[in-house]
């Protein structure tokens, strides 16, 4: 299960499971959701692109991430998503928070792209869908 608020990469993500395993991922935006949705799932991955100041976007996925915290204990989830400038501050401080309330991050590390994901972070994609699908 994908969630998130960067559409254009959720669709990649969703090409590469299905030709990867032959199965359908759910890919769900964020808005559409509540954090309770995701109290049975063992394992899922959460998108969204660095925003502001190197944070998460704030209309929906800041406040979706802070009331699911109370809910990660025990689970694995994969993170990812872009930035345009920075060094990934927003990535390590939204791993720690997950880290922190119990998570497993899948792959050990969120997945970052500047821009458009290259071909590393293609294949770290992979891997996580292939996690994710097992």
């Amino acid at each position: 299960m994908f969630i998130g608020v960067e559409q254009e990469i959720l669709k990649k993500w969703q090409i590469l499971w299905l030709k990867l395993k032959g199965k359908t991922p759910e890919v769900l935006d964020v808005s559409l959701l509540k954090p309770s949705d995701l109290k049975e799932e063992d394992k899922f991955a959460l998108g969204c692109p660095s925003m502001g100041a190197e944070q998460l976007e704030e209309g929906y996925m800041e406040p979706f991430v802070s009331e699911l915290e109370s809910m990660v204990s025990g689970k694995q989830i994969g993170l990812f998503g872009s930035y345009g400038w920075g060094n990934c501050e927003w990535m390590r401080d939204w791993e720690e928070r997950m880290q922190n309330a119990g998570a497993t991050i899948i792959g050990g590390e969120g997945i970052t792209a500047m821009e458009d994901p290259n071909e590393e972070a293609k294949d770290e994609c992979i891997e996580l869908g292939k996690t994710l699908a097992e």
